[in-house]
């Protein structure tokens, strides 16, 4: 009789920050391991991702960490200024500080989102009430380390009178409650005492009345309520035994740091030595003391661990205010207005505690121990959260020895986060993340620290994929195989075969393929590769990062070692040389092939020497037995070399066996276009694409190579009618129009073959401004640069340099001066254009794409050396390129040069 798995239950406690990354975490990773699971969310508010921190919605409470390390998820640093982007802030930077209440919402989104994709695999549930108590049989046996099995249960038991059992619990209850221990008696019996400023309701009367105020606390948390409570006809105090507010970000990047080198020996003494020279070289060398602060930010919780209980509180009674002032700062534009309200003296700082509270006619005397006394209408407590937990969840873990407090008293001893009882065992299936592991890491507050934190806990509860009898898995079109089940592979195989024929459809397969299995690495790095090279609507960081997780998890080396290679292409980290290590290995990969291979599809390898993809398709040819896709390739290589003729025959070859082969198509073109035979070519590739082309997905090049034989036989009006029917923006948008409308247009301007308004800003328009901003490669790069020199945006020309001038090499050493070349052009400086144009020529191919591509450098060339009266050297270049190939327009252009 088979046994019926039982699926487990997880439950969290606290659907704040914590909670939510936590769930989010365990939904992606049940969903990649295929793990059924059960999960719960207990916590009364409305809405999940809020919490405390993040269910504001005053406009001036920004976060303290730019956008750019706020993401979820720990290996996808960009997924938050991405989200917003696509909510209502395309021009938002990682830079930037968002509001605290846009991030809740993103929370909440991404929890959505993981929950829609984990369906059918994971069950959520929200229960809107707290968990007052914990009970439960303790754990499995123990192991060597004082871990245990969580076999659990452990019973919740809820306010509202219910039961939850679950076979492990998460208590992301967030920062303990403040204490007010501090207030004397007659302020905290005071009803103008505001012990909880975050409570809904609680600061309304205090908004209604118009008298002073008294924040008790000048942190984060002061400063904004300082922002929230200022009015013109109202003095804003705030006081603290120290009165530092806290420091403000650069308003931008100062640079970056490595860490020092630690003492052998680090003690308190020595590492305050070491941090305050670290500080001091941090300042000589960037003017600022926060790179040196920052560069320590992953090295904290083992610092703090290093050092003993003595030396910790030795550390918070003399450090602790100038680290936490320094190290938790606020955005520029909060730092602004305070600066402005302290100027204006409506926010006025003091250096102090209280000693003393007279009420009387509904205000309050506050002496202070400087022994100033302000008479303000309202106290605000904003010391921040408590050292201890005193809930009654905690509160009865703690009475029954199930937890202990942490170091110094602060939160709840764990060990990797899972809790320690009195004989410092790890009993019971109970897990924390966050604020409640302050004592044991000090910085855990943060949402870089506790999304790291959510994603380990994750890889504990729940068990690592099984390991599955070995069996004959299913294998790619060319006999690879593949890490997935059945029916994704079915899927991916179409996929491939879609980018092999260069036939539309590939990104829907892939897509497809990594649905039916969301753990399939293979998948996620094809939907990378179309997505950062040929501009497929994939959001490519996380299909990167998916792949990454998958390929940890779930794969074969030949996976891992292609996730690595598309790793290092979209970080523009020695991509070329990572996929010919990984083509050495494993030549009958295709998909690699098809990128390593300069053609119609891929840019290919770019930084290697010039005739290194022949080498290539040449050294894997044992791996392919002559297949037609292998032989596409070669035909479209051995044109590139000239050989035209052996070229031809190899397409012809190819397409006699697959007639649907883009390649060899595009091989065939190729041939006809370098050889002058533009009346041939132009018949022949026109048939095609009303015929087997209907499903090529880059069926607009198709049309522009059709054009380009049009534009060589100088007729204008064919160019025209071709332009408006099938290469128009609206038939053709992205990258594609970049690369095959916008070039088509500079080129029949240049040539005279298109007169009046260029409809290049049409071009433009249909492309993403990320693609016309940041191009992630050399290849789309130039031909960005071709049509803003058509549209003569100068302004963008140079924003598209400066962005060159910090890219990869081949951006840095091509596209860079190739902007300042076609700036000049714009501005009529021709002389100045044709020199820098002709300098690029003999480096021109390092960009990829084909020598008809490239030329339209050439054109440009051409044409500045006409108009700056170089008629001989205009002569010379028309003579070279009739010779290579006959042109009835070369010919015609040739012939009007003067004299």
């Amino acid at each position: 009789m088979t046994e019926v798995r039982k699926r487990p239950t997880v439950a969290i406690v606290g659907a704040g920050a914590a909670g939510t990354l936590t769930a989010v975490q365990l939904c992606e990773t049940a969903t990649r391991r295929r793990t059924p699971l059960d999960l719960v969310l207990v916590d009364p508010a409305p809405e999940a991702g809020r919490g405390t921190a993040y269910a504001t919605p005053d406009p001036r409470h920004r976060l303290n960490v730019p956008a750019g390390g706020m993401s979820c998820y720990p290996d996808d640093p960009g997924h938050f200024t991405r989200w917003l982007c696509r909510h209502g802030e395309p021009t938002v930077s990682a830079a930037d500080f968002a509001t605290r209440y846009r991030y809740g919402a993103y929370l909440a989104d991404t929890l959505a989102q993981a929950v829609v994709r984990s369906h059918g695999t994971v069950s959520v549930r929200r229960l809107r009430t707290r968990a007052e108590r914990c009970t439960g049989a303790l754990a499995g046996p123990v192991g060597p380390a004082g871990l245990a099995d969580p076999a659990g249960p452990v019973e919740l038991h809820l306010a509202d009178g219910g039961l939850l059992t679950a076979d492990s619990a998460v208590l992301a209850t967030g920062p303990a409650a403040p204490t007010s221990a501090w207030a004397p008696p007659a302020l905290r019996t005071s009803p103008r005492f505001v012990n909880s400023p975050w409570k809904p309701g609680a600061l309304d009367a205090v908004r209604e009345d118009a008298v002073d105020i008294l924040l008790v606390g000048t942190g984060l948390t002061a400063v904004d309520l300082a922002l929230t409570l200022d009015r013109p006809e109202r003095t804003v105090h705030a006081v603290s035994r120290n009165g530092l507010l806290p420091q403000p970000h650069a308003l931008g990047p100062a640079g970056a740091m490595e860490a020092p080198s630690w003492p052998r020996d680090l003690t308190l003494s020595a590492l305050r030595r070491t941090v305050y020279r670290h500080v001091s070289r941090s300042v000589r060398t960037h003017g600022d003391w926060r790179p040196a602060l920052d560069s320590l930010r992953p090295h904290t919780a083992r610092l703090w661990r290093s050092l003993t209980s003595e030396e910790r509180g030795e550390f918070l009674a003399g450090e602790g205010a100038l680290w936490n002032t320094h190290r938790h700062r606020m955005a520029p534009t909060t730092a602004e207005s305070v600066t402005r309200a302290r100027t204006t003296r409506r926010l006025q700082v003091h250096a102090g505690t209280i000693t003393d509270v007279v009420e009387s006619g509904g205000r309050l005397a506050v002496t202070l121990s400087n022994g100033r006394t302000l008479r303000v209408g309202w106290v605000i407590d904003c010391t921040g959260p408590g050292p201890r937990l005193e809930d009654p969840l905690w509160r009865g873990l703690f009475e029954t020895g199930t937890a202990v407090p942490g170091p110094l008293g602060m939160g709840v001893a764990t060990r990797d986060g899972r809790l320690i009882d009195t004989q410092g065992r790890s009993l019971r299936p109970l897990f924390t993340l966050g604020a409640p592991r302050r004592g044991e890491l000090w910085e855990t507050t943060a949402i870089p620290e506790i999304r790291v934190q959510a994603a380990a806990l994750a890889q504990q509860l729940l068990a690592p994929p099984a390991r599955r009898a070995a069996r004959r898995r299913p294998v790619d079109g060319l006999g690879l195989p593949l890490s997935t089940h059945a029916e994704a592979a079915t899927a991916y195989r179409n996929g491939l075969d879609r980018v092999l024929k260069v036939r539309a459809g590939a990104e829907d397969a892939f897509a497809r393929a990594v649905a039916l299995d969301p753990g399939f690495a293979l998948g996620h790095a094809a939907l990378a590769l179309l997505g950062h090279e040929c501009g497929a609507a994939v959001d490519v960081p996380r299909a990167l990062a998916d792949a990454q997780r998958c390929a940890h998890e779930r794969a074969d080396e030949r996976e891992r070692s292609f996730v690595e290679v598309i790793t290092h292409r979209v970080q523009s980290t020695d991509g070329d040389r990572a996929l010919i290590r990984h083509l050495d290995t494993h030549p009958a990969d295709a998909l690699a092939l098809a990128a390593a291979v300069p053609t119609i599809a891929f840019s290919g390898v770019t930084d290697l020497d010039d005739d290194y993809a022949l080498r290539l398709v040449e050294r894997t040819s044992p791996a392919y037995d002559g297949h037609w896709f292998h032989t596409s390739l070669l035909a479209f290589l051995r044109q590139e070399q000239g050989r035209l003729h052996e070229a031809g025959e190899l397409a012809h070859r190819a397409l006699g066996v697959e007639p649907a082969s883009g390649h060899a198509v595009h091989a065939l073109a190729h041939v006809h276009y370098e050889s002058g035979a533009h009346e041939a070519g132009r018949d022949w590739l026109d048939r095609w694409v009303s015929g087997q082309g209907r499903g090529a997905v880059h069926r607009a090049h198709f049309s522009w190579h059709i054009a380009l034989h049009e534009l060589a036989l100088d007729d204008p009006a064919a160019v025209r009618r071709r332009w408006f029917a099938q290469l128009a923006p609206g038939r053709v948008t992205g990258v594609r129009a970049l690369v095959d409308s916008g070039s088509l247009l500079w080129r029949a301007r240049l040539s005279g073959n298109w007169q009046g308004e260029l409809p290049t800003s049409e071009v433009l328009d249909s492309v993403a401004c990320e693609v016309l901003e940041r191009p992630a490669t050399a290849f789309t790069a130039l031909h960005v640069a071709v049509a803003l020199t058509a549209a003569g945006d100068l302004p963008a020309l140079r924003r598209l340099r400066d962005h060159a001038a910090g890219a990869d090499p081949v951006q840095r050493e091509v596209i860079a001066p190739l902007c300042d070349a076609f700036a000049a052009l714009v501005e009529h400086r021709f002389h100045e254009a044709a020199h820098g144009l002709d300098a690029l020529l003999p480096v021109l191919r390092k960009v990829g794409g084909s020598a008809a591509q490239r030329e339209v450098v050439e054109e440009t060339l051409l044409y500045a050396l006409v108009s700056a009266g170089r008629c001989d050297a205009a002569r010379r270049l028309l003579d070279a390129r009739l010779d290579r190939k006959a042109a009835p327009r070369d010919r015609r252009m040739l012939a009007g040069l003067p004299g």
